[in-house]
């Protein structure tokens, strides 16, 4: 067994996007409390409504879920017209992926607010979950309509039009997506998707470097960006960049396959062998019955070829 694959091995037993989750606005009935004319401290009059709002969202600070849904549950029996707490709810329910429920107190939010653009983006954001396209489009580009920076409108459109293989309005919309928040690897990692799939090698590699500069620990762009490496022939960066994803996620059984792909390539059988049969372990682990038989026949073919 040869250095390189020792140096894939030792790290074994030793991760879109995503954006924040809670995002709020001011709830309706907020009042702003004056300087006390005294030294001593007052205690502002909050309404029991803005209390429970405020105690979920300190709940989901410490990720308390259930508890946070109670909190935003009972803030919306104590002001059915808080547009905030429907807001809220409706993205707790979202992240624990009850997409419908989502979505329906995305709807009540905007009846209490029906200019409140995050929950025009959010709402769009769960009919796409759930297979709704076009709907989600139109409810996303009123977003954008209400609020023309809003990236986060802008990303879940583009991923809206990615899965309606409409790729040129696509980029068009994550690129709008990464110049409004350009602290968010989402958009460019989503862009060199959509350039791989179009096999524009050299535009997938900057974007997933993009998208490694803002998170160094971006398991996927490590991965996509191996891969856009291998498309482009340039081996050896892609086995640094499958190594890289593989130091972040060590059970990454896709990243040691194409590892042993690249190592065919180089016809450096002997580490493709090991790298491979790691992979197959991996598959049959995680019940993968199908990508362990294809690991399989790769290895009969490194077999095949390091005998010739």
């Amino acid at each position: 067994m040869g250095i390189w694959h020792h140096r894939w091995l030792h790290i074994v037993g030793g991760l879109c996007v995503g954006a924040s989750l809670v995002l709020t606005q001011s709830a309706p009935g907020a009042r702003a409390v004056e300087p006390a004319e005294s030294q001593i401290a007052q205690v502002p009059d909050v309404p029991p409504s803005e209390a429970a709002l405020n105690r979920g969202l300190a709940l989901i600070q410490q990720g308390a879920v259930v508890d946070a849904t109670a909190a935003f549950r009972e803030a919306i029996a104590l002001d059915p017209n808080s547009s905030a707490a429907h807001y809220n709810l409706g993205l707790v329910l979202r992240q624990t992926g009850e997409l419908q429920e989502a979505a329906t107190a995305f709807w009540k939010a905007l009846e209490a607010d029906p200019e409140f653009a995050m929950a025009y983006s959010n709402l769009g954001a769960a009919l796409w979950e759930g297979g709704n396209l076009d709907q989600a489009q139109e409810y996303l580009e009123r977003a954008i309509e209400l609020q023309p920076d809003l990236g986060n409108a802008y990303y879940n459109l583009g991923l809206v039009q990615l899965d309606q293989q409409n790729y040129e309005a696509a980029i068009a919309s994550l690129q709008t997506a990464e110049q409004y928040t350009p602290n968010a690897p989402e958009p460019a990692f989503h862009q060199g998707r959509i350039h791989l799939r179009q096999e524009n090698y050299d535009a997938a590699i900057a974007s997933f470097e993009r998208a490694i500069a803002i998170f160094p620990q971006y398991v996927e762009a490590f991965y996509n960006l191996g891969v856009a490496q291998y498309g482009q022939g340039d081996y050896n960066a892609s086995l640094d960049s499958f190594r890289a994803a593989t130091e972040f996620n060590p059970e990454y059984a896709n990243a040691y396959y194409s590892a042993g792909l690249s190592f065919i390539r180089l016809a450096n059988y002997g580490e493709a062998e090991g790298v491979l049969e790691h992979a197959k372990n991996l598959y049959i682990t995680q019940g993968n019955p199908q990508w362990a038989s294809n690991t399989q026949a790769q290895l009969d073919r490194a077999a095949e070829l390091a005998g010739q």
